[in-house]
């Protein structure tokens, strides 16, 4: 019931100026009341302690407060009370996006922590976390390319799909060109607002079929933006590496192809960054998150409501009661 008068407004307030009459009308009856006993000195009340005030006395004020609920209620109906209700309808234009992610073997580096694809991995999926509206799809590469997953707004089964990605999964190299073509060809015929990919490597096209340049006009030409990602410290890293005494870790050079990196970002109107620490790498995906933005469109419809006609029925109610008492209990007898 308090959340219903909280929604209260009133069409035409003024009317509840007249509210203020009451307090002088109730003044009024009280000091008519007394006038109608006449004053009588006596010397002692006791003998009154054995007089019984009979209920019709005792309640003789019940129809003068009837009639000022009913003049309350009858004011509040001329004011106009209505309710505002509100409804939210939200439009939401979600962006496709597919991320190509280099399993290669030197993405077992280890100057990201525990290595290059396993840091790669776990901010794939916190990105994932945060664009929900968002349909996201998979491509994995290395000397091949192929789809880990399609778009697809299920987050869960994604991230999932992620778990058996590893290293040396399918045959080694570095096929940047075909990693990009499989990207582009599984979003080409997206109606989405925005179509983007975000390609991760981190070393130098020396094997696939088509080259980074002109895949990256392929995407242009589909107006799709592809960012760059070149994942790997500079100068040396960290690698696990096959020895005739077992597998050891050793310092080998670093390559990665920033200049075509650099160019298919630009081709296709995007960025290239390069990410040296874990940390530099979770910065870009939340640049990249902060570049490419759903469209949400919040529509607001206000309804309103006229109430006065529940206040109208109760003041209905209350003066027919009011009347009956009038006719019955506290009737005036001749």
């Amino acid at each position: 019931m308090m959340h219903y008068f909280e929604k209260l407004v009133f069409a035409q307030p003024l009317w509840l100026l007249l509210l203020a009459i009451i307090p002088v009308l109730v003044a009024h009856y009280i000091f008519k009341n007394k006038k109608q006993y006449a004053a009588l000195t006596v010397p002692s009340l006791a003998w009154t302690k054995n007089i019984n005030i009979n209920l019709k006395t005792k309640l003789r004020f019940i129809p003068f407060t009837l009639r000022m609920i009913a003049f309350a209620l009858l004011v509040i109906v001329m004011a106009r009370p209505q309710i505002h209700s509100k409804q939210r309808k939200v439009n939401v234009e979600g962006i496709d996006i597919i991320l190509a992610l280099d399993v290669s073997g030197s993405m077992r580096a280890r100057d990201l922590k525990p290595d290059r694809l396993e840091a790669s991995k776990k901010v794939a999926k916190t990105f994932i976390d945060s664009r929900e509206n968002d349909r996201i799809g998979l491509v994995v590469f290395s000397g091949e390319a192929f789809t880990q997953c399609p778009l697809t707004t299920d987050h869960s089964v994604l991230k999932n799909l992620f778990e058996p990605i590893k290293s040396g999964m399918i045959e080694d190299g570095t096929a940047i060109g075909d990693g990009l073509a499989t990207a582009i060809n599984r979003i080409k015929d997206s109606k989405a607002i925005s179509r983007v990919i975000i390609l991760l490597t981190d070393g130098v096209q020396n094997s696939g079929n088509i080259d980074p340049i002109s895949a990256a006009e392929i995407a242009k030409t589909y107006g799709i933006r592809v960012y760059t990602i070149g994942a790997g410290s500079k100068g040396t890293a960290p690698m696990p590496v096959q020895t005739p005494y077992g597998e050891q870790i050793m310092n080998v050079e670093v390559n990665i192809d920033e200049d075509i990196l650099k160019k298919v970002a630009n081709i296709t109107d995007a960025q290239y960054f390069r990410a040296t620490d874990n940390q530099s790498l979770e910065d870009i995906y939340l640049e990249i998150d902060q570049l490419e933005k759903s469209k949400v469109d919040v529509n607001i419809f206000q309804n309103k409501s006229e109430e006065f006609h529940y206040f109208a029925v109760a003041a209905l109610l209350v003066l027919l009661l009011e009347l009956l008492l009038r006719l019955t209990i506290f009737r005036i007898k001749p």
